[in-house]
Parts: structure tokens; C-alpha cells; sequence
């Protein structure tokens, strides 16, 4: 059964080139490693009246964009393999260093998720 990382995070819109360069180094190490798919999107249209916003739910501030992202696995236990070797990686080290980080980690939202329906 397919698995799914998914993330929610505040960037502010000023870091937003950074933080695509990040993930466009990170996804490529993901994908190196055997995730299946490594996806961000930055918000559009967020102004939800039938339920709750991630611009509520992760209290976005002024200056921030909401960045939704996954990463697609194989299964959980490939995840777990593919993450620990990532997470290994000197080269994702670099761009964790957290004073240079050009987001927020302590207000992104993390979980893991099986895929219920893949239509």
C-alpha cells in the first residue's frame, strides 16, 4: 500500500526562492533514495468558507504563504528505509541548519499517511 509524508508549513514570501531551492535540492535526494513522487505547492486559493483554512489552522501571519508538500513512498517501509537514509544524507545536514532555515520548523504540521484511495 502506497504511502504519503505530508507537511503544512508558514514560509514567509520573501524566503519563498530559498525555501524553493531547498526543496528542489531535498526532493532530488528523496527521489535518489526511492520516493516515488516529491511535491510543493505554495498557496492560491485559500479563503475556505465550508471549513477550516490552513491559513487558520497553521495561525499564518502577515508576509507568510502556506506551503502544502508530500512525498509519495511505496509503503510505510520504504518510507522508513528511504527517510533514515535521507536523513543521513550530508548534503540535506546542510540545508537543515536551523538559523539558516528559511522557514519556521517548529509551526510546520508532520504525519505520515496510507493511501486510502489512489484513483
Amino acid at each position: 500500500m502506497k504511502y504519503v509524508d505530508g507537511y503544512v508549513l508558514p514560509v514567509p514570501k520573501k524566503n519563498l526562492p530559498a525555501y524553493r531551492r531547498m526543496a528542489q535540492k531535498a526532493g532530488k535526494i528523496w527521489i535518489e533514495y526511492g520516493a516515488l513522487q516529491f511535491c510543493e505547492c505554495v498557496g492560491d486559493d485559500l479563503k475556505v468558507k465550508m471549513a477550516a483554512s490552513f491559513p487558520a489552522t497553521i495561525k499564518l501571519r502577515k508576509g507568510e504563504a502556506v506551503v502544502f508538500s508530500w512525498i509519495l513512498f511505496k509503503s510505510r517501509a520504504q518510507r522508513d528505509s528511504v527517510n533514515t537514509k535521507v536523513m543521513k544524507d550530508p548534503r540535506l545536514a546542510k540545508m537543515m541548519d536551523m538559523k539558516s532555515c528559511p522557514f519556521d520548523p517548529k509551526r510546520m504540521v508532520y504525519g505520515g499517511f496510507n493511501v486510502m484511495v489512489d484513483a
